[in-house]
């Protein structure tokens, strides 16, 4: 109904029929109150972040209708433009509920200074139209006719026009897709503008009548922003528990109060009199130009302050815990460095908080940080400065200024993070492990400090964990010699300081030696020659021993090959770390050291603990049943000490089982040993396996063991390691049957 009535005036205008000022206006009432109206039914429907928007649209539309209405009667009454207070405030508030509106929208700033930068950009735009406007319209216009202020009043409102369309344009869409409604309302402020622009010039030129075509855009634009009103809600948002960043707006919107600037600047130089005189109006806005610019930067430079201080929190502080991070930690140490006073600093690590990762999610285990974050905090209280280094690592500082002792602060901290009744019970609280280094001349820098506390953290943890430890120069001289160790066994197989010895092993019945273990060395540059025990471990905890195992599996083949001449029956034995077990690269390592050097694949034995196994996945197990089937032999070295799951002998493809030294040992004191010995050898002829007791030294051990039934045994008494040379001279030649 409404299209129909603004078609019908717009025929009527056009075609200029009688009464056209009187249709004009009713129209535009009419129109302007059905927008009215269906802005309140928006309002109705919409929920409350939109209710105040299209509530004060429909505020707009009602001053519309006052200011339009009260137009009407006082130009029927008095027969001329009434540009009265009255009216000019009704449209005024118009404009500034529509303002409101616009700031009220979905896309619009959040904060106070957010609405009031985009008003001021707004505004800006709006007064350098006034120099652009008076050279382009106002400029041949005598000065008498703009004496009149409500007169020139009336020829701001394309100026206010503006201001609005700045601001739709600053707030429509920056953070989020373009919400529908703002279109319609865009193209509503668009054609406003367009009837206000040419109402002044026309005005000003003396053309205007009531009636005019012209008048037909008011009510269009009420009716663009009757048929926003329309649309439906807007989707609602599905990343509320996500952290929102707004993306940058593009270059053109930060540049948009600006750009008019420098068409004023031009405009202004244009307006300039014969006489040198600046029009009195484009003075005026010229300085009230300057003015919203002096303040728009004063509120982008306060802004600028709030964004240094808002990045030097974020540099600064840790973000889940609230804690200083570690940058400001280390920040806040050099400092206490630099005043020469007394400091220690505590390193904290939880124990066993992975485990609450894996079995309650890293959401959970984010609550436990921040929960044990506030505990911390608590117990040191002002004896020192705490700080969240990284994951599930936090530190203390404790410096000169305090009068309490480091250990005393880290009983507190343990005391903290013991769990509640409930707490132990559901298993989410992990314990802590605390090193603790005092600064002295010993240390160089903060880094020297943080790496000794770093140094008597990991000492606490092997100490059994939830306890502190002080780092002290023995502690520190360990660590400094265990590291330069590791850094050594990096270089020792390039470098081929590495070689084998080889043990033999005997068959208990003739006492001839059949077989051999291959036992690594290490002869180190400085410390001469090391035993596996001074360094496999290490290279087990560092991941060395894969490549030290196969080298020694290349050069244990290697040698077996030179043997297999004088003994071909002759094997050789090698020792498999548990890491090799689950690689998958370990077939073709143990089948290019056989194919190398030309032996046969039964000739080669791998030993493998019996802890290892047993911690075999399926795929551990497939990958033994691989080697079985390619020949080798799969020994299971230091029965007895492990597990000892006897299921386990069902599914794992040995072929020799290695009774541990330990029972060996005892034979001849202790007749549990005996009988343990003699148990295993049974059980092993079971399962048809070949038995071989180690550590046989004594005759009377060898005695034991080969009246128990042993086949083969190892040890001192049939021999030391050795190397290549001698035990080819032991091994027993095997004539080869003719023919």
């Amino acid at each position: 109904m409404a299209a129909i009535v603004l078609l019908a005036e717009a025929v009527w205008l056009v075609a200029r029929l009688p009464g056209a000022a009187l249709v004009s206006d009713l129209g535009a009432v009419a129109v302007a109150g059905w927008a009215g109206y269906a802005c309140v039914g928006a309002a109705r429907r919409h929920p409350a972040p939109l209710r105040r928007f299209w509530t004060l649209l429909a505020a707009t539309m009602g001053f519309a209708v006052l200011g339009r209405a009260l137009w009407t009667v006082q130009r029927i009454g008095d027969g001329g433009l009434p540009n009265t207070p009255l009216i000019g405030l009704l449209f005024t508030l118009g404009i500034v509920t529509g303002t409101a509106a616009l700031l009220c929208s979905l896309a619009a700033p959040r904060s106070a200074v957010g609405r009031a930068r985009t008003v001021l950009d707004g505004v800006i735009v709006g007064l350098a139209l006034i120099p652009i406007g008076w050279v382009v319209v106002f400029r041949g216009i005598a000065a008498a006719d703009l004496i009149d202020p409500l007169r020139t009043f009336g020829l701001l409102y394309p100026m206010l026009d503006l201001v609005q369309l700045t601001i739709l344009v600053a707030v429509a869409g920056p953070a989020r897709p373009m919400w529908r409604p703002l279109t319609l309302i865009g193209a509503s402020l668009v054609t406003r503008a367009v009837a206000d622009a040419t109402y002044v010039s026309l005005f000003a030129n003396g053309s205007y009548v009531p009636g005019h075509p012209i008048d037909v855009c008011w009510p269009l634009s009420y009716l663009l922003i009757a048929a926003a009103s329309r649309y439906p809600l807007p989707p609602a948002s599905d990343d509320v528990d996500e952290p929102t960043e707004s993306p940058l707006p593009p270059w053109w919107r930060v540049a948009l109060p600006y750009l008019p600037v420098g068409g004023a600047i031009v405009a202004v130089v244009l307006a300039r009199r014969p006489t040198g005189q600046t029009p009195h109006m484009v003075f005026v806005g010229m300085m009230a130009l300057l003015g919203v610019l002096a303040l728009r930067q004063g509120l982008a430079a306060n802004e600028n302050l709030r964004l240094v201080a808002r990045l030097r929190q974020l540099a600064y502080t840790d973000q889940l815990t609230g804690l200083p991070n570690r940058l400001m930690f280390n920040r806040r140490l050099r400092e206490a460095l630099r005043d020469e006073a007394p400091v220690a600093v505590l390193l904290l690590d939880l124990d066993g908080f992975k485990q609450v990762n894996d079995r309650f999610g890293h959401g959970a285990g984010d609550i436990l940080l921040t929960s044990i974050a506030g505990r911390m905090a608590r117990a040191v209280a002002d004896d020192g400065s705490i700080a969240r280094l990284g994951g599930d690592e936090f530190a203390v500082l404790v410096d000169g200024d305090r009068q309490v002792r480091p250990e005393r602060v880290a009983e507190r901290l343990l005391a903290a993070l013991r769990p509640s009744p409930g707490e132990e019970e559901a298993g989410v609280h992990p314990s802590a492990s605390i090193g603790i280094a005092e600064y002295g001349p010993q240390h160089a820098s903060h880094t020297d400090l943080l790496r000794d506390a770093d140094i008597a953290m990991y000492a606490a943890k092997a100490g059994g964990k939830s306890v502190y430890r002080t780092c002290t120069p023995a502690l520190r001289e360990a660590t400094v010699s265990r590291a330069e160790l590791i850094a050594d066994l990096r270089r020792a197989v390039d470098e081929e300081q590495l070689h084998l010895e080889y043990q033999p092993i005997v068959d208990l019945v003739t006492g001839e030696v059949r077989s051999a273990e291959a036992l690594v060395r290490w002869r180190h540059p400085r410390m001469g020659l090391l035993t596996p025990a001074r360094f496999l471990p290490l290279a087990e905890e560092t991941g060395l021993i894969l490549p030290i195992d196969r080298w020694v599996i290349h050069e244990a083949c290697r040698a077996a090959a030179t043997w297999r001449d004088r003994a071909p029956e002759a094997t050789v034995a090698v020792n498999i770390a548990a890491a090799h077990l689950r690689r998958p690269d370990l077939i073709a390592t143990v089948t290019a050291a056989t194919a190398g050097a030309g032996l046969a694949p039964r000739a080669l034995t791998l030993e493998l603990t019996e802890s290892a196994l047993i911690d075999g996945s399926d795929t551990v197990l497939e990958r033994l049943r691989q080697l079985r089937e390619l020949g080798i032999r799969i020994a299971i070295d230091d029965f007895g000490t492990g597990y000892s799951s006897l299921s386990y002998l069902h599914h794992i493809p040995a072929t020799e089982l290695k009774i541990d030294r330990s029972f060996v040992a005892r034979l001849g004191e202790d007749t549990r040993a005996y009988a343990t010995v003699e148990m295993v050898t049974r059980l092993a002829g079971a399962f048809d396996l070949t038995v071989i007791a180690e550590g046989v030294e004594t005759d009377e051990q060898h005695e034991a063991v080969t009246a128990i039934g042993c086949v083969h045994g190892q040890g001192w008494r049939y021999g030391r390691p050795t190397n290549l040379a001698d035990l080819r001279a032991a091994l027993v030649p095997t004539v080869r049957p003719r023919g």
